[in-house]
């Protein structure tokens, strides 16, 4: 073949072999995000998918994976440097500088959903262009707004019925608490720092705490007897931290407690938080987030915090297919038409504009021959009925009506045809 996809995309197509790349799961999974969004009245922002460079070295962190190994970058024909968006936040951020949306009111709900970019090796849930659901609150510093967002992401998955699931959250505090804990930190690595992984060496000086997230056997047998955070938090994240975990218990969301938890991205403060599922191995996380409260600031705008969390999009389809959870069916026309010959064809042709003009559903078999392939046809589309007009209906100007459901047919006068289609379809 002479044009093949690059490497770590994929289609999404009508009907797949791989059913997670199905674009009907994806329809159902946006309705119910999208539901979810009404619910939480939380509004949708659009951003473009790529921006110059230095927004998202800025915005997520020059330590971090996705600035130091993962963007893709590109030189635009005046040589400016621009990346495809490797994930929503800092895009979101500059808009809400860009387009002074401060001014509008005090606190602001935004969700986003599309596609984002990596440079990674792709694997099982990780591709180079996947798609995320993104939702961010700005404005509200609170521990409840905090104990919100989470629940708004744990109802996600509990009306997608997934199984087995475990937030895990934890306080990487407030800048006094991060520096003091580094130190102790990089007191407690430095007699193992020949042991550590390569990664973990070149976050060492950089970023010790990103170390914390090693999925390396090697540093995860050190790290076991690491000092936790928690021990550093000052006063104010601590009290933070207490008052959201009460609220959750009052909620009564379960979550486990987990200290090594510090999420990849620079920009993180105070809570951070994560779901993880049992169905995805090595990669497991399916989605989680955390506070950036001078992210906002550290891009030139207002002195205002926020949180949020990301979803993959195809983990949780991934997740939702190996737990056998429920996907509607594929609907189909409501009306499938069989015309045998051009007097029907015409007819049909003509019937089938009025009736998608009063929002009916409705497809024509153009090339049908015979009555019973094109049935056939009607039922692997999923229509719910048919309409057959051979030579023997369009003599006697009656048209067979069937219910392909129940397997039940009429004959229907020409001049009562519209009215009783519609009649029909409004009665659904």
């Amino acid at each position: 073949m002479k044009y093949q996809i690059p490497k770590g995309l994929f289609d999404i197509l009508p009907y797949a072999k791989e059913s997670f790349k199905e674009v009907g799961k994806w329809q159902y999974l946006e309705s119910i995000i999208k539901k979810l969004a009404i619910d939480y009245n939380f509004e949708e922002i659009r951003v473009p998918i790529f921006e110059k460079t230095e927004l998202f070295l800025r915005g997520v962190g020059g330590t971090s994976d996705i600035a130091s190994k993962e963007l893709y970058t590109f030189l635009d024909k005046a040589k400016r440097s621009m990346s495809l968006r490797p994930e929503g936040t800092a895009s979101v951020m500059r808009a809400f500088i860009e387009n002074n949306l401060s001014q509008e009111k005090k606190i602001h709900k935004l969700y986003y959903m599309g596609p984002m970019f990596r440079y990674d090796r792709p694997q099982k849930g990780r591709y180079r262009q996947h798609h995320q659901l993104g939702i961010e609150v700005i404005g509200d510093k609170s521990f409840e707004i905090d104990a919100e967002v989470i629940d708004m992401l744990m109802t996600l998955f509990n009306r997608l019925e997934l199984p087995n699931l475990k937030l895990l959250i934890n306080s990487i505090g407030d800048l006094d608490t991060r520096a003091n804990y580094k130190k102790a930190l990089l007191d407690f690595l430095k007699p193992n720092f020949e042991n550590l992984s390569e990664d973990s060496k070149a976050r060492f000086d950089k970023n010790p705490m990103r170390i914390l997230d090693s999925k390396d056997e090697r540093d995860k047998k050190i790290l076991k007897d690491a000092p936790s955070i928690l021990d550093f938090l000052s006063d104010g994240a601590k009290k933070h931290f207490e008052n959201l975990l009460n609220i959750l218990d009052k909620l009564d969301i379960k979550y486990e407690v987990d200290s090594k938890l510090v999420r990849g991205l620079d920009y993180y403060d105070d809570t951070v938080f994560e779901v993880v599922s049992d169905k995805l191995g090595a990669q497991n996380s399916l989605g989680g987030g955390g506070r950036y409260n001078s992210l906002l600031k550290s891009l030139g705008g207002p002195d205002l915090s926020g949180i949020g969390f990301a979803c993959g999009l195809e983990r949780i389809l991934q997740t939702m297919i190996e737990a056998e959870v429920y996907f509607p069916e594929k609907t189909g026309p409501f009306l499938y038409i069989i015309p045998i010959g051009k007097d029907a064809k015409d007819f049909s042709i003509k019937l089938a504009k009025d009736l998608r003009h009063h929002k009916i559903s409705v497809d024509i078999d153009l090339n049908a021959k015979k009555i019973q392939k094109s049935l056939g046809l009607a039922n692997k589309l999923n229509a719910k009925n048919a309409l057959i007009l051979a030579d023997d209906e369009m003599q006697k100007k009656r048209a067979s009506f069937k219910n392909l459901e129940k397997r039940e047919q009429q004959e229907i006068k020409f001049e009562d045809l519209k009215n009783f289609i519609k009649d029909k379809f409004y009665k659904l």
